[in-house]
């Protein structure tokens, strides 16, 4: 596996670490692949029963790194994001993520996709996209409002407001807030009490509790990554990455 994401396995558990501190752990396309891979081997592995996703150093995921967009498409980023999406949405074991500081874009996406999400109280997510002149990702335009309902969600997505935890906590982005240094010690003491079940049980209560929403969720992702493909590279995208960058990345 690539550096970008390390990998610990022990009593069942597979620990995988955003490993891209001085970026915020933001995803270049070797990054997207290296999760991909990540989440496909634990899958296939009988051994690895719950899988933990966190961040190196103060950061959860800044999300994609901005430097490798062009208006051609993305970039390297455009082929790996898709990859990582379908690994992701096929994930059918316990996956818990352990989130601080900044969760942007995909570092904020990708905790919908997480089974149970504990936040350290440093942490704050965006969902940046209405900023950038983008549309949402990763089927976040379902999973955000079944989360949180449709009106919240709207105003989340229009206003590319900053979601600090508790506020995060008390829309039900994560299930519980805990002081930054417990934050992957929570996470990983519940994911070692869930692996403790047999991978049957466990795979089948997860395949019962999105079952539901599988059709849902595929049409969400084909619906976006077909306006996302109509925005990438408009005037308006071009004009907000101009001005992103103008401001430092901020």
């Amino acid at each position: 596996m690539s550096d970008t994401v390390l990998r610990q396995v022990a009593e069942g558990v597979a620990l995988y670490t955003l490993n891209r501190p001085a970026k915020k752990n933001a995803f270049n396309a070797e990054q997207w692949h290296a999760l991909a891979d990540g989440l496909d081997h634990a899958k296939e592995d009988e051994g690895i029963r719950c899988v933990v996703l966190t961040g190196a150093g103060n950061d959860f995921s800044a999300g994609q790194d901005l430097t490798e967009m062009n208006a051609e498409g993305g970039g390297d980023a455009a082929a790996a994001f898709p990859r990582l999406t379908r690994s992701l949405v096929a994930f059918d074991k316990p996956l818990v993520a352990a989130v601080k500081g900044v969760g942007v874009g995909g570092g904020a996406t990708i905790p919908l996709h997480c089974d149970v999400v504990y936040m350290g109280q440093s942490a704050r997510i965006r969902f940046p996209f209405s900023a950038l002149g983008l549309v949402p990702e990763l089927a976040s335009s379902f999973t955000l409002p079944r989360l949180v309902g449709p009106q919240r969600a709207a105003e989340v997505f229009f206003t590319s407001e900053w979601i600090h935890a508790p506020r995060a906590l008390e829309l039900g982005l994560c299930a519980r807030v805990v002081p930054d240094d417990e934050v992957l010690e929570v996470a990983m003491a519940r994911a070692r009490e869930i692996a403790e079940f047999g991978v049957g049980s466990l795979r089948a209560i997860k395949q019962l509790l999105l079952a539901p929403y599988r059709r849902e969720i595929d049409d969400a992702l084909d619906r976006e990554m077909k306006a996302m493909a109509e925005r990438v590279g408009t005037p308006e995208n071009l004009e907000a990455l101009r001005r992103f960058f103008s401001k430092g990345g901020r």
